[in-house]
């Protein structure tokens, strides 16, 4: 069983020809052995037409003889019929009167005149007349009646050497091996030669399909699509088009989430413009207070304290804002200031539906994760609660450490986050966004899954949607340098 499973991974190019090597050499046993059941079977026949053939010829010789019972006229027949039947090897020639006694031989010394034909050779013979062929031993024995007037006056026994026939058989057998083993190894080259080249196609295919495994949708060059068969040019075809709408499709999602990101931007663009502009007046009425009244301390003082206020203010406010998309903190630990300068971000959003902030921030030092992928997508879950949320309603944030991890909580009191979104955003739907309804949940969903987070979507008791987002923390623990990395940037704490 574990053989067959290990053959079973083996590739295609190697599998097929093995299998027509295999069948040919079945299909070369099957017929080696037909042809030389073939070639036994004519030999064998062959072999009793020349050997009936010899024994008509040696009885017409000896009958006369053997009826006189006269040894030496034997002797001369036996001897002149040795040189007239080529085909014939004979070993030795017994001719045997009916008292089982030898008259003469082709051997005299070994079977001598009126002994009898050794046991242990006569028992080769058969018993009528006939042919007994053994191709262990090489050896064929022959027995012919020698009769007149139906009374038998004797036998010639006659053992001849069979061993060129053998020979023949073998040199068949060889032959047969040899032919079929070469057009096996042939055949089984040029399968192989022929299912590569024919396979070349798939090769070129896996190479690219593994350039989208990686990243990189590129089609097929039209060079790679001549001289292969019609079915992996339809391949071939749909490959390119599944690219080319692969390709657009990354283009389109990097467009429209570039459309997310200025979105967002110009949001809190008009939310920055809204804080800014209202110290700014304030600033004016204080410059124009110091020009008036400078020359009073008193005056001179809270105006200059107004002024810092409000420069800090404005100051804290573009901070804050570029530290969101900043590319270079994107790897910096999140401390509890990451979390409460997203407030001062949302407020003026807020302030504008009448909505309340209810703000818990429970975060307690430098926590491992990557604050620019936390601050951009809660971010969007906070500016996405406060779209759903009706005014006088309350969005709420909770920021807590458990379990090796930064917990977040948004929270909003709206009509409730569709099904539809909600299998999106925690990735039980596909990578498609749902049609109509931007890409704030996309950012959201691969911020969060390419830091190896989570996404836990309820739905509240009685209305709105409470969203709790989790980052685990890296396994390479903060640099001292990153304990310093935001030094001389004084965050203010929104509270």
């Amino acid at each position: 069983m574990a053989t067959i499973a290990r053959t079973g991974s083996w590739p295609l190019v190697w599998k097929v020809p093995l299998l027509v090597a295999g069948l040919m050499v079945g299909i070369a046993v099957m017929i080696s052995q037909v042809v030389l059941s073939r070639l036994a079977s004519d030999q064998e026949n062959n072999l009793r037409q020349l050997t009936d053939a010899y024994l008509d010829g040696l009885s017409a010789a000896v009958l006369q003889p053997a009826i006189r019972a006269d040894v030496w006229e034997t002797f001369d027949a036996l001897d002149r019929a040795r040189n007239h039947y080529s085909g014939v090897d004979a070993r030795f020639v017994v001719v045997e009167l009916p008292d089982k006694k030898i008259l003469a031989s082709s051997d005299p010394t070994r079977f001598p005149v009126r002994s009898a034909v050794p046991g242990e050779l006569a028992r080769h013979f058969p018993e009528a007349n006939g042919l007994v062929i053994d191709n262990d031993a090489g050896r064929a024995w022959l027995v012919r009646t020698l009769r007149v007037e139906g009374y038998s006056v004797g036998r010639i026994l006659a053992e001849i050497d069979i061993a060129e026939l053998l020979r023949v058989r073998r040199d068949v057998l060889l032959t047969l091996i040899l032919a079929n083993g070469a057009l096996t190894v042939a055949f089984a080259a040029i399968g192989y030669w022929a299912l590569k080249r024919m396979l070349q196609p798939l090769s070129v295919l896996s190479n690219y399909v593994e350039h989208v495994r990686e990243g990189r949708v590129e089609p097929i060059p039209e060079g790679s699509q001549r001289k292969i068969a019609a079915e992996f040019r339809r391949l071939f075809d749909r490959f390119n088009a599944m690219a080319r709408a692969l390709s657009e499709r990354e283009t389109l999602a990097s467009h429209l989430a570039e459309q997310e990101k200025y979105a967002v931007l110009g949001k809190l663009a008009s939310g920055m413009a809204h804080e800014v502009s209202n110290p700014l007046g304030g600033l004016f009425n204080a410059l124009d207070t110091l020009r008036r009244h400078g020359t009073d301390p008193s005056v001179r003082d809270s105006t200059l304290n107004l002024l810092e206020r409000g420069l800090t203010h404005i100051r804290n406010v573009v901070r804050s804002t570029l530290v969101i998309y900043r590319l270079e903190a994107s790897n910096h630990s999140a401390g509890a200031a990451d979390i409460d300068d997203l407030r001062l971000l949302i407020e003026p959003e807020a302030a504008r539906k009448n909505i309340d902030l209810d703000w818990m921030n429970e975060i307690h030092g430098k926590l491992p994760v990557a604050v620019g992928s936390v601050r951009q997508a809660t971010l969007n879950l906070l500016i996405n609660a406060c779209a759903a949320t009706p005014a006088g309603g309350v969005v709420t944030l909770r920021a807590i450490e458990e379990n090796y991890s930064l917990m977040i909580e948004v929270g909003d009191e709206g009509p409730g986050l569709p099904a539809v979104l909600a299998k999106y955003l925690v990735a039980e739907a596909d990578e498609t966004t749902p049609e109509g309804n931007g890409l704030g949940l996309w950012i959201v969903r691969r911020l969060v899954a390419d830091e190896g987070g989570s996404i836990r979507v309820d739905r509240e008791r009685n209305a709105g949607t409470l969203i709790s987002v989790t980052w685990p923390f890296r396994e390479e623990r903060i640099l001292e340098n990153d304990k310093d990395a935001l030094s001389g940037e004084d965050f203010v704490h929104a509270g």
